[in-house]
């Protein structure tokens, strides 16, 4: 018999066990409190979102969704939503040139369904990673966004991420970031809840930054 085990109960038995194997870990998420992760299983919306935030701050990427959302008549975000707008309007909402270029190429990818979204919930992390950064405009990091606020894996260290990076800096006391293989290293002791060990470096890291700023947006920190 199969034992289905509940979103907050996952949660407790992650942190317990990282509590458990890792002082600093035990620490932090002291400090931090308890994890309010609850991932969004709208894999579309979380893409749509990650493109849009590409290399722009919080504040602007929330002025661009908003205006987004106004422009669709029920405010859902959808591939079907999406279809009717072309090059100018898209960039009359405040899109750039080459995120147009990577919407209209995933709502074309999703429409014809050359990509078959609901499908990504059958594979592993790295097959799911794959299938996304074959998308123009998606790339690892974006890739492992998905995996986290999307699809609930819970075993996920993104090293390319500055707020996790940073994170560890503060936490552990290092004198400079984590390489790449420090922090491969460093993940090694988290398995297999690297996801929510990756969310309270996040978390100390905004309360060392005292951001209180709430949560706006499927993909944002």
């Amino acid at each position: 018999m199969t034992t289905i085990t509940s979103w907050p109960e996952t949660i407790i038995t992650a942190t317990t066990h990282l509590s458990s194997i890792d002082p600093t870990m035990a620490e932090t998420i002291a400090q931090v409190g308890p994890c309010t992760l609850v991932p969004n299983p709208d894999i579309f919306e979380a893409l749509i979102d990650a493109i849009i935030s590409q290399q722009i701050s919080v504040k602007a990427a929330d002025a661009i969704v908003a205006r987004v959302r106004a422009a669709i008549p029920n405010g859902v975000i959808t591939p079907e939503a999406l279809a009717p707008f072309d090059f100018a309007a898209l960039r009359a909402l405040g899109l750039s040139t080459p995120k147009v270029r990577y919407i209209h190429n995933l709502v074309q990818q999703v429409t014809s369904g050359q990509l078959d979204l609901t499908r990504l919930t059958e594979l592993d992390d790295e097959a799911v990673i794959e299938q996304l950064v074959a998308l123009k405009g998606i790339g690892r990091w974006t890739a492992e966004m998905i995996l986290i606020f999307s699809l609930s894996r819970l075993d996920v260290l993104p090293v390319d991420d500055l707020g996790l990076l940073e994170g560890v800096r503060e936490a552990y006391g290092l004198p400079v970031r984590p390489t790449h293989k420090e922090m491969f290293a460093r993940g090694e002791l988290w398995r297999p809840y690297r996801t929510f060990a990756t969310w309270y470096m996040w978390g100390i890291r905004r309360l060392n930054q005292r951001n209180e700023r709430e949560r706006t947006r499927i993909v944002s920190l």
